[in-house]
């Protein structure tokens, strides 16, 4: 796990050789072991190493093919490097997956892509050739953002780079903002600065005589496999295991302390039983436990640390931890989000504790129907009331929305109003916080503007439309929140601490044999039915079937009492600068909030927050 940072076409090595190293020290907390640069007339590549395979200086980067036709850049860890080195003859000097990339793209070129099993974003310049590719993962899962100019190309792992260049003004994009209050981020490939993009999961791009461009080489929906369609009920949960367990084997390949987080969830508890299942050694595990018992979910944690015989670590978490560690997380902070200072802190702990690679249970959810959307939507879909004609249902939202007040309220009216009941009109409501309704009168919107997730859902949607609906909420949930959010935050929180996180359930096997499987398999009965009965006698009954906890940081009362300084500096200061309505309708929004008027939220204040945050972290012009 790395930091990359790269630049092409600019003309002047020294001018490039001072840009790169700014770019590249933007980041050094991504790789604090070792640093490096190379230059060339057309192109400069930096790297920060996170050392995880071969940690001798053998394995520094960039790193140049024994032709010296290719120089490489690499982030990420390529999980199957042993089986696709063993299909290569090349004289290997390293036991890096980075050498392996080299040697595969020697022999395959980008052809070489599907044989990695892994997270990855690379950078790989053909000198002969003068040509530069960027790659990333199938899933998106290490992320790599780039601006493109007058021929000119400037990428790195992060935004914050990217603004350290001096190539490029730091301006907001204020077309995103709207986004980033509904959704908590920017979904698809723009982000909230101005210019500056990222590249798509499942993509390359290709930089050449000062043209760039960009192709697909995996997507979630065109490479699901439907191989279970033939398959009993019982072979698809034979078949789960084995690609549960292959994920899990593939992720313990490490040079360096290893561990995983522990909740005492179905997921991360399905990650822990599986990872001691594949080791014959005790594996480490680390979970936050709370003074406060109604939330504190350590009896479950420790009945899975006892079961499996792991290195527990409990490690407890006071609110005041929490608030401590606030205005460092969000320093941290590379991309606004609503989210992620959970994250923040637990890497940090867990970090401290020894550990520099960590599996975690994000995906589970996704791919096994936890979330309240997988039961909540198809529910929607049958509802008499929504099969009633469109006018109707607009007078009964009128009425309704006249009688009840506040967000659920709003949610309601709004899912009553729409054109039609399908997947495509109800999962915009979802996972709102500005309902868009809202944000089209505040940034004064044309009622025909496009909605946040219309392009997500116009992408591929015959396709998507072919796979069974609870694939198609799981889909997309990867698209949006789990990749923009869940996924970014996961990257940008860890390696805030160089901690590598790694997550089995985005194992692209699992991925592409989950999203096949009927509704009639996968539907979850009870919380994750197919994973508990895929895992066998793994789990227990108990903790499958106990009632959902997670500890709800007071973030209502903290905005009020201890945070209320600092979030009315930034409320005052984000209010004139008029990015978020008229001047004064902020301000408006934040005195309803203290006085517990009006539909307002603490997460209505903290988007706004964090965003006047990010703009005076990065000197961003608005």
């Amino acid at each position: 796990m790395c930091g990359i940072t790269g630049i092409a076409g600019l003309k002047g090595q020294e001018r490039a050789a001072e840009a790169l190293e700014k770019m590249t020290n933007a980041i050094a907390h991504r790789g604090p072991d070792s640093t490096g640069t190379w230059l060339d007339q057309s192109v400069a590549l930096g790297h920060r190493r996170l050392s995880i395979l071969d940690t001798s200086a053998r394995g520094s980067q960039p790193m140049e093919d024994i032709n010296q036709r290719f120089m490489l850049i690499h982030n990420g860890e390529i999980y199957n490097f042993k089986e696709v080195r063993a299909e290569l003859e090349y004289p290997f000097s390293t036991g890096t997956d980075t050498e392996m990339i080299l040697a595969a793209w020697t022999k395959w070129g980008p052809a070489c892509l599907p044989h990695f099993a892994g997270m990855f974003a690379f950078a790989i310049y053909d000198r002969q050739e003068d040509e530069l590719y960027i790659v990333r993962d199938r899933l998106g899962i290490k992320p790599i953002y780039y601006h493109f100019e007058d021929g000119r190309l400037l990428f790195a792992s992060e935004i914050r780079a990217i603004l350290a260049s001096g190539l490029t003004s730091a301006k907001i994009d204020r077309s995103n903002i709207p986004g980033y209050l509904c959704y908590q981020t920017v979904y698809g490939a723009a982000t909230i600065a101005q210019d500056i993009s990222m590249l798509p999961p499942g993509h390359y791009a290709l930089w050449k005589n000062g043209k760039f461009s960009i192709h697909k080489w995996w997507n979630v929906w065109t490479d699901a496999n439907k191989a279970s369609q033939e398959m009993s009920p019982t072979e698809i949960k034979q078949e789960v295991r084995r690609l549960l367990d292959q994920a899990i084997q593939r992720r313990m390949i490490s040079d360096v302390p290893i561990g995983a987080f522990l909740s005492g969830g179905i997921d991360s508890s399905a990650i822990v039983a599986l990872m001691a299942k594949a080791s014959d050694q005790p594996i480490d595990t680390f979970s936050i436990v709370f003074e406060e018992k109604e939330y504190d979910e350590s009896t479950w944690s420790d009945l899975i640390a006892k079961q499996y015989n792991t290195r527990h670590h409990p490690i407890l978490l006071k609110p005041e931890d929490f608030l401590d560690a606030l205005p460092d997380a969000l320093k941290s902070m590379d991309h606004p989000s609503g989210d992620g200072i959970n994250s923040y802190v637990v890497s940090g702990l867990t970090r401290k504790a020894g550990v520099t690679v960590a599996l975690s249970g994000l995906g589970g959810d996704e791919l096994f129907g936890g979330y309240p959307v997988f039961t909540q939507l198809p529910q929607l879909q049958q509802k008499a009331l929504l099969k009633l004609p469109l006018a109707l249902r607009k007078i009964v939202a009128g009425l309704y929305g006249s009688l009840k007040k506040g967000r659920q309220a709003e949610k309601i009216t709004s899912l009553l109003r729409v054109p039609a009941a399908n997947l495509d009109e109800v999962y915009k409501i979802f996972r709102t916080i500005y309902s868009w309704k809202d944000l089209q009168r505040i940034f004064k919107l044309d009622a025909s503007s496009l909605h946040p997730l219309e392009t997500l859902l116009n992408e591929n949607a015959a396709v998507r439309k072919q796979l069974p609906s609870l694939s198609q909420i799981g889909g997309l949930e990867i698209q949006s929140y789990t990749g923009s959010v869940l996924l970014r935050d996961a990257d940008q929180m860890s390696m805030a601490h160089a901690l590598e996180v790694r997550v089995p359930f985005f194992d692209h096997d699992l991925v592409e044999f989950i999203m096949g499987i009927s509704d009639e398999v996968k539907r979850p009965s009870y919380p994750k039915k197919l994973l508990v009965e895929s895992l066998g006698d793994l789990l227990p009954h108990d903790l499958v079937h106990r009632k959902k906890m997670g500890f709800v940081f007071p973030w209502e009362n903290w905005l009020r009492n201890e945070l209320r300084s600092f979030c009315e500096q930034r409320i005052m200061s984000l209010d004139h600068r008029k990015l978020v309505g008229p001047e004064g309708y902020l301000i408006g929004v934040w005195k309803q909030f203290l006085k517990n008027e009006g539909p307002w939220l603490w997460t209505h204040i903290w988007l706004p927050v964090v965003l006047e945050e990010w703009i005076q972290n990065n000197n961003i012009n608005t």
